[in-house]
């Protein structure tokens, strides 16, 4: 029987020390498709009112705080709740932004709420996501595919989608929402090429994302992980991948 993996106690350790903050990263990329937040706010009047599910740090609502009148950000860890506030009082306290903890399966706010939903790299409840839109409003989605980092999986020989196939996740999320009553329901992916500059660049990829299960804990991690930094580099530097896709519904 394959091991569950510990999100909850990861989360907890990567959302106090970093929240969801990759920005120090210096990593270039080839073929993406969109940028998530950026589609998010497209789909948002000034006059309306934005759920963000598993904000983590609050990073990315922080940076679209002028795209609603207001922006609610909730998390099932509470180590990126305080990380999510921290960054809100630096940030200058932005009075139309909230941090909650909560439960994403267990939403605490009335029916047809919001008028927007996101949720990015997280798990959502379709009927959840559907009570709380009010009728028009829109839900968007951005998950990591199977084949995300997939070279890194196999040279690890480990992942957290390894030996899923691709095409699993998505076709599920779409069922759901379909479902739960959604209607207008469009999926888009792309498969980009990555490259990051450094070996400590991609190290703090993978001891801050759950990309390799467990990274660390072996020895022989270090040892694969230089081997594959030798195998996988190139004038511009250290190649991957990034498989992500999207999926946008209406009420």
């Amino acid at each position: 029987m394959k091991k569950k993996i510990d999100y909850t106690t990861f989360y907890e350790r990567v959302g106090q020390l970093n929240g969801w903050n990759f920005s120090s990263l210096k990593v270039t990329s080839e073929g993406i498709g969109w940028n998530f937040y950026e589609e998010v706010t497209r789909c948002t009047q000034p006059s309306d009112l934005l759920l963000d599910i598993g904000t983590g740090g609050g990073e990315a609502v922080l940076s679209i705080a002028h795209a609603a009148l207001l922006l609610v950000g909730i998390d099932l860890s509470r180590g990126m709740i305080e990380t999510a506030q921290r960054n809100l009082k630096a940030s200058g306290s932005r009075s139309n932004v909230r941090f909650v903890h909560m439960n994403a399966d267990q939403l605490t706010f009335p029916d047809q709420f919001f008028n927007v939903v996101s949720s990015r790299h997280c798990d959502f409840c379709a009927t959840e996501v559907f009570r709380v839109l009010a009728d028009g409003g829109v839900f968007l989605t951005q998950q990591v595919s199977e084949n995300d980092k997939c070279n890194i999986s196999k040279a690890f020989d480990r992942g957290q989608s390894l030996g899923v196939q691709p095409g699993t996740l998505m076709e599920r999320y779409k069922r759901e929402l379909r479902e739960a009553g959604f209607q207008d329901i469009e999926a888009h992916e792309y498969n980009a090429t990555e490259y990051y500059a450094t070996p400590d660049d991609l190290l703090f990829l993978l001891t801050h994302a759950p990309i390799i299960p467990g990274f660390g804990e072996k020895q022989s991690d270090f040892e694969r992980f230089q081997q594959f930094v030798g195998q996988n580099r190139c004038d511009k530097g250290i190649r991957t991948n990034s498989a992500r896709f999207m999926l946008t519904a209406r009420k």
